[in-house]
């Protein structure tokens, strides 16, 4: 590892800052000024760099796009009153990357590296942190193989980068979900819990056909019975029953989201009661017949919270309630907002200065 960690920088020389709309932002397609980059290469990680941000040259032969050796993070920094910027949890992150770098036989990630590069690149391109109410600056950590070889075993050497872009609101209306009985995000025993590009991948064309059929995402099932619910599109999965906030308990098929974690660790803060459990499509289409069904959303890095408001199964739609003013999804959606915005006290340490 290196001795001391220099990372050497080429400004941009023509900034697109100027060309950005804060009122008028596609989530993901607009990237911010620079990149950070740094190559894993004879047992080690090498040479760690931020450069303008734009494209680089792969080997047709690269063993990553051949063979799935590629994994991502997900998180955002915010700008709080007094223009200060933070991240929201990045420890985390780095540990669920490690989590998956271990599953798909990578590399790990030292702390102060991932720390340095994250904290440098965002104070280089501070000026594409927003402070307009509902945005973030999005930021993507991931690594790839880059080795140039056909065969079929693990790279020897990786490429470990982050870049980020400033964003808006993901999903601008409650969803319409419906249940997957066929096909299967993960299964026990496989790479579900990692955030590994492959999961994403394999998730598109079922998520087409329902979106063919006017459904926004599905309810990923378990693979052997396609009875219990696992996580919703590409978010974790709550439910609030007679007052009890619900979701699946985490397991290999499963990602750990630091969304839910942190959604959770507030419903306890509150007294309200928590159950990480199994939750069936019986149990929850049996609330919404008794009325005890009082909310379902998902949560997730890009999203936060994302009500929903129609499950769909076997052809035949339910419609939630609308959410009152006080419902937990909303209550929890502004507490967040507020720690992550500097307005309530961040009474777990969850935001890091930048």
């Amino acid at each position: 590892m290196l001795d001391t960690l220099t990372i050497r920088t080429q400004r941009t020389t023509a900034s697109r800052r100027q060309e950005l709309d804060p009122e008028h932002i596609e989530f993901g397609k607009i990237f911010s000024d620079h990149m950070f980059s740094v190559d894993f290469h004879d047992g080690e990680w090498q040479d760690p760099q931020i450069v303008p941000y734009g494209d680089m040259a792969v080997s047709p032969a690269n063993s990553a796009l051949h063979y799935g050796q590629a994994i991502f993070e997900g998180m955002k920094a915010y700008k709080n009153a007094e223009g200060e910027i933070t991240l929201f949890r990045p420890y985390d992150n780095l540990h669920r990357l490690n989590v998956s770098a271990e599953r798909m036989c990578m590399p790990a990630i030292p702390e102060e590296l991932f720390m340095q590069g994250l904290t440098q690149l965002i104070r280089l391109d501070a000026d594409w942190v927003l402070d307009k109410p509902g945005s973030a600056l999005y930021i993507r950590p991931f690594m790839f193989a880059t080795d140039g070889f056909i065969g079929v075993r693990p790279s020897e050497s990786y490429r470990f980068m982050i870049f980020t872009c400033p964003v808006g609101l993901y999903y601008n209306k409650p969803l319409r979900v419906r249940f997957e009985e066929k096909f299967v995000r993960s299964a026990e025993g496989g790479a579900g819990y990692a955030k590994a590009a492959g999961n994403y991948g394999a998730s598109m064309w079922p998520t087409k056909l329902a979106q063919n059929e006017g459904y926004h995402q599905l309810f990923w099932t378990d693979a052997s019975e396609h009875a219990y619910v696992e996580e919703s599109g590409t978010m974790n999965v709550m439910f609030v029953i007679d007052g009890r906030l619900i979701t699946p308990a985490l397991s290999t098929s499963i990602l750990d989201g630091i969304t839910r974690k942190s959604v959770l660790t507030i419903a306890r803060d509150w007294g309200m009661p928590v159950e990480e459990r199994k939750i069936s499509i019986h149990e929850i289409l049996q609330a919404h017949q008794n009325g005890t069904l009082q909310e379902a959303f998902g949560v997730g890095t890009a999203a936060t919270i994302a009500p929903i408001a129609t499950i769909g199964f076997r052809g035949q739609d339910h419609d939630l309630p609308t959410a009152p003013a006080n419902a937990f999804s909303k209550r929890v959606s502004a507490a967040l907002d507020a720690i992550r915005t500097g307005q309530a006290p961040d009474t777990h340490n969850w935001m890091v200065s930048v």
